[in-house]
This record gives C-alpha cells, sequence and structure tokens, in this order.
C-alpha cells in the first residue's frame, strides 16, 4: 500500500519547533494520544505542522486524515473530545505524544481506546 502525500508543508508551527521534528516522507508524525491521569493509550493519529499548530494553539486535538486529506478536530462530530492537557515529543522527535482529557470514546469503533479490543498472544519468555 503506497501512502499518499501529506498536506502543504506551509504553517504557523513555530520555527524552533519545526526544526526540530523529523517527518515521514508524506510530511507527517504519528501522534500518540494518551490519558493524562490514567496513563491509558487512547489512539494513534497523524500531524503535520499545522496540526500541531493547531493542537498546541487551541487545546483540542487536530490531526490530518491521510484517508479524506483533511484536518479533522478529535470531537467535533462525534462529541468525543479530546481536551489537550500537554504535548511533548520522543527522543528523536519524530513522535509526538499529547496527554489529554478524552471525553467519551476515542476509538472511531466507539470503544474507549483503539488498543482494547484485538490484544495479541505472548507465546514467548517473559
Amino acid at each position: 500500500m503506497t501512502s499518499t502525500p501529506g498536506p502543504a508543508p506551509a504553517s504557523n508551527l513555530d520555527p524552533a519547533v519545526a526544526a526540530r521534528l523529523k517527518r515521514g516522507p508524506d510530511g507527517l508524525v504519528p501522534a500518540i494520544a494518551q490519558q493524562y491521569d490514567t496513563g491509558e493509550v487512547l489512539m494513534l493519529g497523524w500531524m503535520d505542522d499545522e496540526a500541531l499548530h493547531r493542537t498546541l494553539t487551541t487545546g483540542r486535538c487536530t490531526y490530518w486524515s491521510r484517508s479524506r486529506q483533511e484536518y479533522w478536530v478529535k470531537g467535533d462530530t462525534s462529541g468525543h473530545v479530546q481536551r489537550v492537557r500537554s504535548v511533548a515529543l520522543d527522543c528523536d522527535a519524530d513522535t509526538v505524544l499529547v496527554k489529554v482529557d478524552q471525553t467519551g470514546a476515542a476509538c472511531h469503533t466507539g470503544d474507549r481506546t483503539c488498543f482494547d479490543e484485538d490484544v495479541l498472544p505472548l507465546t514467548g519468555p517473559r
């Protein structure tokens, strides 16, 4: 499966932050949403510079939809809002961790998280 090109590179993101980001060939970085008080991993979305800028300045998570080729703010249509508590880059600056206060389900399937239904069996040593 080939990935479609991301959005245009023009953005209002702080140039110092933009200079640190290591984006994929499509201009995107993975963004992990985590419940701020419990540590529960909720979902993975994709951000470009502008989505990150909007997330940092509005207090609401904004993602880039690779399938629709447009920005979307989590909760605008579902009411399942993600209110931003903090944003951090990982040590390689190629992944964003957004700690949020999640209202309702984070997953588009209606589940609380995207990671609670398909748990794989561990077969190796623990």
